[in-house]
């Protein structure tokens, strides 16, 4: 019964860490936007957010990764172009092939979490031992190659 227990806690606190940095992210995000309407939809933060972590996808490896028709797509690139979010960029070695980047204003938005995640692994740095360090690391490495199958990154993105 403990272990179950302690599987229980772990999840827990897995999750409360894991909620700080989406409820930060949200505490900056809203604070900076009080005064002015938002320009991204929630179905758009959450495209930008994708398209940010695939490492420049074509339109068709973002719509393949996202389960969603290369129409739909187009349709929610093309907005996010509009709004100043992304470009396309045509692809050097294949000029008929276009691949999406951020845009500095996307990466402005974007450092708010980013930030975040930098100030507590300074605070993880100076509060944890090398050895400690080093197992931490080995265990997000895991949980990032081997514990989460369902999250396949192309290797572009696997890289950064």
């Amino acid at each position: 019964m403990a272990a179950v227990e302690e599987q229980q806690k772990l999840e827990e606190m897995f999750e409360g860490v894991y909620n700080k940095f989406k409820l930060h992210f949200y505490q900056e995000t809203f604070s900076r936007f009080q005064n002015r309407e938002a320009s991204l939809t929630t179905v758009e933060a959450f495209a930008m957010e994708a398209i940010n972590a695939l490492g420049s996808p074509t339109v068709h490896e973002f719509a393949q990764f996202m389960r969603i028709s290369s129409s739909n797509a187009a349709y929610k690139i093309g907005s996010l172009i509009r709004k100043g979010y992304i470009e396309k960029v045509q692809s050097e070695s294949d000029g008929r092939e276009y691949h999406l980047r951020p845009t500095k204003k996307y990466l402005d938005y974007y450092n708010i979490s980013s930030s975040y995640v930098h100030d507590v692994m300074e605070r993880i740095r100076h509060r944890f031992s090398p050895e400690d360090l080093a197992k931490l690391e080995e265990m997000l490495s895991v949980m990032g190659d081997e514990l989460m199958p369902e999250v396949s990154l192309p290797a572009s993105a696997e890289a950064r």
